[in-house]
């Protein structure tokens, strides 16, 4: 979604502005009811979903491309489904560099595709909210620092649906620090439903250690990637934010680069929005590489390995 999401959906204070927007809010939860009338399809295949509730910024994609990686070794045949919007290319895009992506307008045609190609399992990179499909095992994503911001569902909050719909996962991961606090609202809402833990790693951090930094984001949360980069001790002179899947114009790019110079630093950005950026700027721009790790994997595995 190209917006900055508005500092009242983070503020976990209700806003006056929060409930102005609310009668918004119930027309999108009545929507979202009747979506649910009709039965999902069920397919032949597991179906995994990686899903969130939170708008945005919770690392879904490179969870996505973990269980990518993890279900390679148990033996099957995965691919990626991705439901087609022009503004998620940078999304496929990182997937693709995993494996096969098939991308649809409607997720079912493209799972219906990926089984006539011989995969065996399909991992649905987002799609919590779709209906339309019987999932084997779903996880729903959240980041620790934003959390569910005011708990309110779009646009009065950040959520796409009420927090209660942990209830159709199997699992929720978390990405940053153990918080016993949410962990207790988590089995407050849903007593069987199982909590993991990530955490991002700088993977090319060596590339950048003595150097003046100008960092650059245009993804659901860039706080959480300045944030990584200062963690590991660089040295961020700046901080510029975008919304999320900008798509970033020469003059954009021209101002950041020229900043760069002046101040004799590294201009940096995320692997994600090093692919919306023009291939005749990307000289002047390095990539913050990063990977995605889950802590107690063994556990994740033999809980994964029961439901596909």
């Amino acid at each position: 979604m190209k917006l900055k999401k508005p500092k009242f959906w983070i503020n976990p204070k209700i806003s006056f502005l929060a409930i102005f927007l609310y009668p918004l809010s119930l027309l999108i939860q009545l929507f979202s009811y009747f979506s649910k009338i009709k039965s999902p399809k069920k397919f032949q295949i597991p179906i995994i979903c990686v899903g969130n509730i939170y708008l945005g910024g919770t690392g879904k994609t490179p969870l996505a491309m973990e269980i990518y990686k993890i279900t390679k070794l148990l033996g099957k045949n995965p691919a990626f489904v991705k439901k087609k919007y022009d503004y998620l290319k940078d999304e496929i895009n990182m997937l693709k560099k995993s494996g096969e992506v098939f991308v649809n307008k409607k997720r079912m045609k493209a799972i219906e595709l990926l089984i006539k190609e011989k995969n065996d399992l399909a991992i649905l990179d987002d799609g919590f909210q779709d209906f339309t499909i019987e999932k084997n095992f779903s996880v729903v994503c959240f980041n620790q620092k934003q959390w569910i911001g005011n708990g309110l569902v779009i646009p009065s909050g950040p959520l796409r649906e009420k927090f209660s719909a942990i209830n159709r996962a199997q699992c929720v991961f978390i990405n940053g620090k153990k918080n016993p606090e949410i962990e207790e609202k988590i089995y407050k809402e849903n007593t069987n439903i199982q909590i993991f833990y990530s955490n991002f790693k700088l993977i090319n951090i060596n590339k950048f250690k003595d150097k003046k930094i100008i960092a650059f984001a245009g993804i659901g949360n860039p706080s959480n990637f300045f944030d990584l980069l200062k963690e590991n001790n660089l040295n961020v002179l700046n901080e510029i934010s975008f919304p999320d899947h900008y798509k970033f114009s020469k003059s954009d790019l021209d101002k950041l680069i020229l900043e760069s110079i002046n101040k004799n630093a590294t201009l940096i950005t995320t692997e994600k929005d090093y692919f919306r950026i023009d291939e005749n700027y990307k000289n002047n721009i390095e990539c913050a590489k990063v990977e995605l790790e889950i802590k107690n994997k063994d556990r994740f595995i033999e809980l994964l390995k029961k439901n596909i």
